[in-house]
């Protein structure tokens, strides 16, 4: 990128955030209260927006990310597709978790008529991430999510691809406004600044973030040390284990060293679910296997030159340890480029040093580490911190009985054969993980996502006519709710 394309991009100033912030705020007065309707026609217009500029988008979006128009026109279907989704869960309700507990005197304590329900929290602040210029950005699933919830959202778009955000940022506000959404339901921001202060603007009541630890992190010590802290949904790092049992192995090996190949140096490797750590069985030659299916792999441009160096700099490290040998590629990378490398230790190792050895390498590296027994390895994976993922290859004669708690409890999901690169859109979706992979126990993909945007209301004894229409008696919208403890269906 050029300093004559970003010098087009003006920082936003702290007036222009006033504003922006004001506007969203004067507009949360319309959302909280609109209708499922209206909500949903809102995110279906912002689909066929982008869709309609879908060839100038991904133009954009490859000049600035190098990532091809096969990947990114995949990537733009993909959120058009989470918002058409977003629209039809609003619809179908259950999302707000309706509840109704009628009046019994009987109870112990009496119990007064008590009707529960889900409220957006007020306007978000998104931060776009550089790896996915659609999914995760200006339009992203964070923006989709709370749309959906009844916030208004205000992106700081990303520098690595500051006019895509900004145009991208054109067709959504455009589209909202045409389908008769409030003025200041959307907002775009630009400049490290501009989002540190949105952050703390008093006016925010939640944030998305999907990007670097390191960023994330100080982000997150904003939000809550706030005079009112807010919640902080980040997705921060995560080297998401893969467990290769010793059946495994023996009855598959080159199959798994070419899926884990393709999985590993996916889009250079540039993805939060890349799978960075393996564990294998000593003696299995795994490690060569992969070296060998990656052998004819060439390097790929990275997205930014930060993430270059910092992919460079890891490796480095990684290859300096004194319990990791090189197994394939270059210790020393190519200026912006990022070439496969597998590196290998022991179980041993990285239980000595976990620190050091299970540090995300934000590219397309493998750590590959040989174990002499599974118990030896699910303790060596106990301390890996929180994933977004984890993963087991094993064979229909394994026992997966000590092996599922001890991935169920580090990460959000578990794979039963396959890769982890790849996160569908759909309600039973978790794409989020303990410490450091996340900061909440939310799911950042998925319908369920807008829970991160929404809180609980009771209203006690309320005449009917005060109510929202999910809490009235005759429930004339005919979602989803639970009466006296009974889930009863949409009618």
């Amino acid at each position: 990128m050029t300093d004559q394309q970003t010098a087009t991009i003006a920082p936003t100033s702290t007036e222009e955030l006033d504003r922006v912030v004001a506007a969203a705020r004067a507009a949360f007065a319309v959302t909280a209260g609109s209708t499922a309707v209206d909500r949903a026609a809102w995110l279906d217009a912002v689909a066929d927006s982008l869709e309609s500029n879908r060839e100038e988008l991904v133009g954009l979006a490859d000049e600035e990310s190098h990532l091809g128009p096969v990947r990114l026109n995949g990537e733009l279907s993909r959120t058009t597709a989470q918002l058409r989704k977003f629209a039809v869960a609003v619809a179908e309700g259950s999302a707000l978790e309706a509840t109704i507990d009628h009046a019994d005197p009987a109870d112990t304590p009496p119990r007064p008529d008590l009707r529960r329900i889900l409220r957006p929290l007020g306007p978000v602040a998104v931060f776009s991430a550089s790896n996915f210029p659609f999914a995760f950005s200006v339009a992203g699933g964070d923006t989709a999510s709370a749309l959906a919830a009844g916030c208004p959202v205000i992106v700081k778009g990303h520098s690595a691809h500051p006019r895509l955000s900004a145009r991208t940022a054109e067709v959504v506000a455009g589209a909202l406004a045409a389908a008769g959404a409030p003025a200041g339901i959307f907002g775009h921001v630009v400049g490290r600044a501009a989002g540190t202060a949105l952050v703390v603007h008093p006016g925010i009541r939640a944030v998305g973030f999907t990007g670097s630890l390191h960023g994330g992190r100080a982000l997150f010590d904003l939000a809550v040390g706030r005079p009112d802290p807010i919640p902080f949904y980040g997705e921060l790092s995560a080297v998401n284990p893969v467990l290769v049992t010793p059946a495994a192995a023996a009855a598959r090996a080159d199959e798994l060293a070419a899926g884990l190949a393709a999985s590993a140096t996916l889009g250079a490797g540039q993805f939060c679910t890349n799978p960075g750590v393996v564990f294998v069985p000593v003696g299995s030659g795994f490690a060569e296997r992969l070296a060998a299916a990656e052998a004819d792999l060439p390097d790929q441009a990275m997205l930014t030159d930060s993430i270059a160096t910092a992919f460079a700099d890891g490796v480095s490290a990684l290859a300096a340890h004194d319990g990791v040998r090189l197994v394939a590629g270059p210790s020393a990378q190519a200026a912006g480029r990022g070439a496969p490398v597998v590196l290998a230790t022991t179980a041993a190792a990285v239980a000595a040093d976990p620190d050091a050895l299970y540090t995300e390498c934000f590219g397309p590296s493998t750590l590959v580490v040989e174990y002499t027994d599974v118990d030896e390895a699910l303790a060596a994976i106990a301390r890996v911190g929180g994933s977004l993922t984890a993963t087991v290859h094993a064979e229909a004669s394994d026992d997966l009985s000590a092996i599922v708690p001890v991935l169920s409890e580090i990460a959000g999901r578990v794979l039963f054969g396959g890769w982890p690169t790849g996160v569908a859109v759909s309600w039973a979706q978790t794409h989020a993980g303990p410490w450091p992979s996340t900061t909440s126990i939310h799911t950042s993909v998925g319908q369920s996502a807008m829970r991160r945007f929404l809180r609980p209301v009771s209203f006690q004894d309320a005449p009917e006519a005060a109510l929202p229409p999910e809490l009235q008696e005759s429930n004339p919208l005919g979602i989803p709710r639970r009466v006296d403890g009974v889930l009863h269906a949409a009618e």
